[in-house]
């Protein structure tokens, strides 16, 4: 009788091919150079969390040592009081427990001691423990809100005969404060004509879910007017007194870019509501900024009438390409804290005059990514490319 074999069992792997896997898995592939300038650049936004939580003018007043002691004492009760009640008491008590470490003993020959330490270490990881599971739970909920925002934003550009159209979009959190949209307007029905194509870029100030809330609202606001039979600069006046209701008193503003572009004449109407003037780039090599308009939405007004948005009328022709985009873009910063600035964007632009919009935006972020580096965005990145093909 032969006997049964044995089921094939995969060699195990030598433990340093194991430990290589585990490194893998934690670094996700990232050199240990770019990991050490993550980790200083997130040190560095931690500190000015806590640090404007601080009254540097007291602890100026100390001198010498004492002035050092006063400011970490400062940092350390602002991260205090980060937390909840609860957890500020017991990260108090395992700070005690490591610092004085007390050793308790039982029997008259000491029989039983018990380090204390210890217990402070174990209430310093449950202490993480907790906390993480917060971060993750708040890290899930803001992946459902950046789905959520997703739907707001078109996932792809429209195909338009003669104009080509590329978006590119980085959050600097999970959620995000800038928009963009290109859409065809509608027209009255007894019209055969193509409605026009109306193009925006928004920036509403501040950022993650507060900004992102109102860039929700400000969407809808927008392609809400846009369906109405009005022309751009009521679209224009609507948006403001929204935004000014909802403004709470000026802190949430909104800057915008807005056009209007007639599909048959390749006329393009704008308005620009204290933007970053976009960049128009001829076929000649010639720049022109686009600044015509008024201040960022939701400005407050000493008076009920609202603000008169200016407005200018541009001819596109084949070979333009017009570049809108956020603030966030060309203040970005590297490690030194140096800024990408509109003159490098200028010249990513210079470089590639004949792409499509599409491989000109990925020249562009690569370049900014490349310039800063290692170093923590502070804020959205948006930019939208319109390339007049024919």
């Amino acid at each position: 009788m032969t006997a049964a074999p044995l089921p094939f069992e995969p060699p195990a792997k030598p433990k340093r091919h194991r430990f290589r896997d585990f490194w893998q898995r934690v670094t996700e592939g990232i050199e240990l150079d770019v990991l050490g300038r993550q980790f200083l650049s997130e040190a560095k936004s931690s500190y000015r969390l806590y640090a404007k939580d601080v009254d540097w003018d007291e602890v100026g007043n100390a001198r010498g040592p004492r002035r050092i002691f006063r400011a970490i004492l400062a940092l350390f009760q602002a991260m205090l009081m980060k937390l909840s009640p609860a957890r500020r008491v017991l990260l108090l008590i395992a700070i005690a427990l490591l610092l004085i470490q007390p050793d308790i003993r039982w029997g008259e020959k000491q029989e039983f001691s018990l380090h204390m330490g210890g217990i402070g270490v174990a209430i310093l990881f449950i202490l993480l423990a907790v906390e993480l599971a917060d971060r993750v739970t708040m890290k899930r909920d803001l992946e459902i809100a950046r789905e959520i925002q997703q739907w707001l934003v078109p996932e792809c550009a429209p195909k338009i005969d003669g104009i080509d159209i590329a978006f590119s979009t980085r959050p600097q959190n999970t959620v995000a404060g800038d928009y963009y949209d290109a859409f065809l307007r509608p027209v009255p029905l007894q019209s055969a004509a193509v409605g026009p194509l109306l193009v925006a870029v928004a920036d509403v100030a501040g950022k993650s879910v507060p900004a992102a809330l109102l860039m929700a609202t400000f969407q809808a606001s927008l392609r809400a007017l846009a369906i109405t039979p009005v022309p751009l600069g009521e679209i224009v006046d609507g948006l403001d007194h929204y935004c000014r209701a909802h403004s709470l008193d000026g802190r949430r503003f909104t800057t915008a870019f807005l056009a209007e572009i007639n599909l048959r004449t390749r006329e393009m109407h704008y308005v620009n509501a204290g933007h970053n003037d976009p960049i128009l780039r001829r076929p000649s090599g010639a720049v022109e900024r686009l600044s015509a308009g008024g201040p960022p939405f939701g400005l407050p007004s000493f008076t009920d009438e609202p603000i008169a948005y200016a407005s200018a009328r541009v001819q596109l022709q084949p070979g333009d390409l017009l570049v809108i985009f956020t603030d966030g873009l060309v203040e970005a910063n590297n490690d030194s804290g140096e800024e990408y600035r509109e003159s490098r964007l200028l010249a990513s632009i210079e470089s590639a005059p004949n792409e499509s919009s599409e491989a000109m935006l990925k020249g562009i972020m690569a370049g900014v990514n490349a310039f800063a580096g290692a170093a923590r965005q502070h804020d959205d990145i948006t930019c939208l490319a319109l390339r007049v093909t024919s």
